[in-house]
């Protein structure tokens, strides 16, 4: 007949210890009200620690947070207008990644492949960055510059001509 008072003390302790993880209890009464606690919608006597506290079940929450980068749409459409002669084996709008396999260009005789990173919404030169490579290796950069200031030259030309509209 012990086993009836054990598994009423197993049971209240396990209440006992799910109840510590869900925070401070309403029915407590240090617990301040929602009067108490908003003076001109900002809370007062809420601590940094109380903001943060965080419980077990939080991991069962949607996620606010999204990993995507906003890309500039003018720099992404310029960026495969200009290396249009390369093949596009990958793209990733959602970080910005245009990557191509070797291609070579009208009147040139190198095979290139190219690999452009579009990091920022900004139409500015920080938001481009162009890897160029050759069979033989990385390409020099004074071409990779020239190609990103092509990017970014038809970038503003796509601008200006969308702005028409």
């Amino acid at each position: 007949m012990t086993s009836g008072p054990f598994r009423f003390a197993v049971l209240a302790a396990s209440l006992v210890a799910l109840a510590s993880c869900s925070g401070p209890s309403a029915l407590s009464s240090d617990a301040p009200s929602d009067s108490d606690r908003l003076v001109g919608g900002k809370p007062d006597d809420v601590s940094s620690d109380d903001q943060n506290r965080s419980t077990i079940w939080d991991i069962f929450k949607p996620s606010n947070t999204e990993n995507v980068v906003d890309v500039n749409k003018y720099l992404w459409a310029a960026s495969l207008d200009v290396l249009n002669f390369l093949p596009v084996e990958a793209v990733d709008p959602f970080t910005g990644v245009i990557s191509t396999g070797y291609g070579t260009p009208p009147g040139g005789g190198r095979a290139y492949r190219a690999t452009v990173h579009i990091s920022d919404p900004a139409l500015e030169a920080r938001s481009l960055n162009v890897a160029l490579q050759s069979r033989s290796g990385p390409v020099s950069q004074a071409t990779a510059r020239a190609v990103e200031d092509a990017i970014l030259s038809r970038a503003r030309q796509l601008r200006i001509a969308d702005g028409r509209l």
